[in-house]
């Protein structure tokens, strides 16, 4: 069997498989919905203290996945608080955004925001350090 080779055609400009920008213009709609929803529609007092730190949207728009950050100490109930609120979220997302389907929402806890404020941390003790080191060797 002989190998394919690769066509010397090439697809017009504009015809090439680029990153989408549908998804993520889409997907930054639905973050600030569901963040303004969360802030002055949902009363659920275990989703009062998270933030939306960003949607990303599957290709076809029927799925988009929503990462939160939160209190680590409160984070089963956050997600069970979701859980609960998602029919909610995705029914006012159907009344407000104008797409022809809503897509299927799926929480996700983002640990970033966190591990970031722990290297904050350290930096913070390691430059504090290094200042107590260098004020007695002066």
């Amino acid at each position: 069997m002989a190998a394919h080779k690769k066509s010397r055609f090439v697809l017009p400009a504009g015809l090439s498989p680029e990153p989408k920008r549908r998804p993520a213009r889409v997907g930054d709609l639905l973050r600030n919905e569901i963040a303004v929803l969360l802030l002055h529609k949902i009363k659920d007092p275990r989703v009062a203290e998270i933030t939306i730190t960003q949607v990303i949207m599957s290709d076809d728009l029927s799925r988009a996945r929503v990462y939160y950050s939160c209190d680590e100490k409160s984070l089963a109930g956050v997600g069970k608080g979701l859980a609960s609120a998602g029919g909610f979220i995705r029914s006012h997302l159907a009344r407000t955004v104008n797409m022809r389907y809503v897509p299927e929402l799926i929480f996700k806890y983002d640990p970033e925001p966190a591990q970031r404020e722990r290297l904050d941390q350290l930096f913070q003790e390691i430059a504090a350090e290094n200042e107590r080191t260098a004020d007695r060797d002066s």
